[in-house]
């Protein structure tokens, strides 16, 4: 008995796409070995990646294992170190200093973020409406960050002078405002390092903002222009939702980078007055540098390690709920 195929049916079998490679039974995939993975180039993509891994190692990974390591030992880079347990994180967490610490770093990073955040974002669109001249702006605002930070800290110190005959406090005496102490007083010492960080920070990211405002399409402002949106709602309604991954990681990257501010007040005031600048990693850099008993490195280290953990665990969280944001 012979069977007759059925035209149609042959011709919806041809048009029938393939299985997907998942649909293939386990036993019929191919089982990557080191063989099919020496056919396939490995050793070359290994040559290749070899040096990169071997730099990571001696420059980067190889001092994290070696700071892990220290802040569970008791040692002045001398001595033979000791190991001492939790002892290095106990003494930092009774430090009544590590609060003070704490505190200021917030303190800075907070208005870093009020006033340091906006305003590179403000500049770079009053810039990419400018029609003539872009280059010069951009230009002129990326200066400071060409300008080495110990120099800029250095001449910013010099404007800072308290006396009336001070840059800044000169300025001021045109407006009849009296002078101001700056650096002098608690109460505006900080705003007064701030101000200087944004200075010197702002124009790379500004740069960053021109850069992204260039990829956004000129279609979605003509029709906001149609529909009688004015500067500001355009801003609001079309620069900003286009710009949400931008602004995310600048964020984080802002948030990270004042939590680790130490140029500042290391070379402004040194932590003072009355330990009012007193940040994170200066208080590292006295333990490991200013200990009387010839430099603490196991604290050190150890309140580095906090600050790392802490900085991983919110720039992790900050990107699990950001992550749809950033994308819908």
């Amino acid at each position: 008995m012979t069977m007759t195929r059925d035209p149609e049916v042959a011709d919806a079998a041809a048009d029938r796409p393939p299985r997907p490679p998942s649909d293939v039974p386990a036993h019929r995939k191919r089982r990557r070995t080191p063989m099919t993975w020496l056919r396939g180039g490995g050793l070359s993509n290994l040559a290749f990646v070899a040096p990169m891994l071997v730099v990571f190692a001696v420059f980067s990974w190889g001092p994290i294992v070696q700071a892990v390591v220290m802040s569970f030992q008791k040692t002045n880079l001398v001595s033979p170190p000791v190991f001492v347990g939790i002892d290095n994180f106990v003494r930092v967490l009774s430090d009544p200093n590590l609060g003070t610490a704490v505190v200021n770093t917030l303190y800075f990073a907070l208005l870093a973020l009020l006033f340091g955040f906006p305003l590179p974002l403000l500049l770079a669109v009053m810039m990419s409406e400018v029609r003539r001249g872009k280059g010069l702006y951009s230009a002129l605002a990326y200066l400071p960050v060409v300008i080495p930070p110990v120099v800029a800290v250095l001449l910013w110190k010099v404007f800072y002078n308290a006396s009336p005959d001070g840059v800044f406090n000169t300025i001021l005496g045109w407006v009849g405002i009296p002078p101001q102490p700056w650096l002098q007083s608690s109460a505006t010492v900080m705003p007064s390092l701030v101000l200087e960080a944004t200075w010197a920070a702002a124009g790379g990211a500004i740069i960053i903002y021109l850069a992204a405002l260039i990829a956004v399409p000129p279609e979605l402002y003509d029709a906001a222009e149609v529909d009688g949106a004015g500067i500001w709602r355009k801003i609001w309604h079309v620069t900003l939702p286009q710009l949400r991954g931008v602004l995310f990681i600048m964020l984080i990257l802002q948030v990270i980078a004042t939590s680790q501010v130490f140029l500042e007040p290391f070379l402004f005031t040194g932590g003072g007055p009355n330990n009012a600048t007193l940040t994170i990693l200066l208080l590292i850099y006295r333990y490991a540098f200013q200990n009387s008993l010839g430099g603490a490195y196991g604290e050190a280290t150890a309140l580095s390690l906090m600050l790392a953990i802490f900085l991983a665990l919110l720039s992790w969280a900050y990107f699990k709920l950001t992550e749809r944001w950033s994308t819908n």
